[in-house]
């Protein structure tokens, strides 16, 4: 990480500190949002961090941004920052003009939206954050192929629903909704952005997971069995020890992630990646409520706050079945005297 993004990091992480507390997570709970920590990230203009000079922004780049969504996941911070930058790259990564307002995303293989005539009509299911944004960005299915597509959700309508973490997951209805801007993608186009929200989700585990262990450690450092503190006993210390193995496993992982991402070498790294963490969601959030017991699923207690998000954020996107799929697939194509090379070589992949 270079001395800017690092600076960059380091005042997000400290408004996170000073804004996000457990109370300030629950707030979604209550069917509201942070606006107040949202404010404070565009008056410092982080959420144009990615966003090139030419188009108003900082200038950053796709590692700039993968290291802020750990912070998001780290802090569980309920604020569509991942979705409005995350649509902000899609836009510009197709030569679109990107969005001054708050925004979400929908980009799957199989979606049920189609355009025709400057029009879209279809459903969505599932779309972070709709009912408290301005714009979607989506694919959608034109005549001569697909089409990555902005419209305003003023045009749609939006039945509320949430994710295990409570989290905004609503179902947006468009027909015939205006289009406000409109490109042409190919398919290896829609495969790099499948790829890129699955990595995005996979930093936001990350981070996640990361809280998850540290309150696991504060926790049994408090807390007295036997006169003494719990770490001490022999079966904390090793789900302390799993816990840790597990944290620095997907650290060293996304970190790797983010730079194949960064130097276009993809191959098969975002895959890896989540095939992975997707893994190491399950034992961190087992071992870290068995040390905690009872009290890590109170409202009073924050640890449920990560592993309910741990355990909802698997199960969206191109998750462990689509990449397990995926993989099988290439390797199937691969002559047996070169696997190894498969496996280890890197190549220049999604030249966009």
């Amino acid at each position: 990480m270079s001395e800017m993004k690092e600076m960059i990091v380091n005042v997000v992480e400290k408004i996170f500190k000073d804004k996000v507390d457990k109370e300030k997570v629950d707030v979604v709970e209550e069917g509201k949002w942070a606006e107040d920590v949202w404010q404070v990230l565009q008056d410092n203009e982080m959420l144009a961090v990615a966003v090139s000079e030419e188009n108003g922004g900082a200038g950053g780049d796709l590692d700039d941004l993968l290291n802020l969504y750990r912070l998001i996941g780290k802090y569980a911070v309920p604020i569509p920052f991942v979705e409005t930058t995350f649509a902000n790259v899609l836009l510009e990564k197709t030569g679109l003009n990107v969005t001054q307002e708050k925004a979400t995303y929908a980009v799957e293989e199989q979606l049920n939206v189609s355009i025709d005539n400057g029009t879209v009509s279809g459903t969505i299911v599932n779309v972070p954050w709709a009912r408290y944004v301005d714009e979607l960005v989506v694919v959608a299915a034109g005549t001569s192929g697909l089409e990555l597509v902005q419209v305003s959700l003023k045009d749609a309508a939006i039945s509320p629903n949430m994710n295990l973490a409570c989290e905004p997951r609503d179902t947006v209805t468009l027909v015939h909704a205006p289009v406000q801007q409109q490109t042409k993608i190919t398919n290896e186009q829609l495969e790099y952005f499948i790829a890129l929200e699955s990595a995005a989700k996979s930093a936001a585990m990350s981070g996640a997971i990361d809280k998850a262990y540290e309150l696991t450690v504060r926790y049994t450092k408090e807390r007295e069995q036997f006169g003494r503190p719990i770490h001490r006993f022999q079966l904390v210390q090793q789900h302390l020890a799993n816990l840790a193995g597990e944290a620095v496993i997907t650290s060293s992982a996304i970190d790797n992630m983010i730079a194949s991402i960064a130097q276009k070498c993809l191959q098969n790294e975002v895959a890896y990646t989540r095939i992975r963490i997707e893994e190491a969601a399950k034992i961190v959030a087992a071992s870290a409520h068995q040390v905690h017991a009872a009290i890590g699923v109170t409202h009073e207690h924050s640890l449920h706050q990560y592993t309910r998000r741990l355990w909802s954020w698997r199960e969206e996107g191109a998750g462990e079945a689509y990449w397990t799929k995926q993989l099988a697939n290439r390797l199937m194509e691969v002559e047996d005297d070169s696997l190894w090379g498969y496996l280890t070589r890197t190549e220049k992949v999604f030249q966009l």
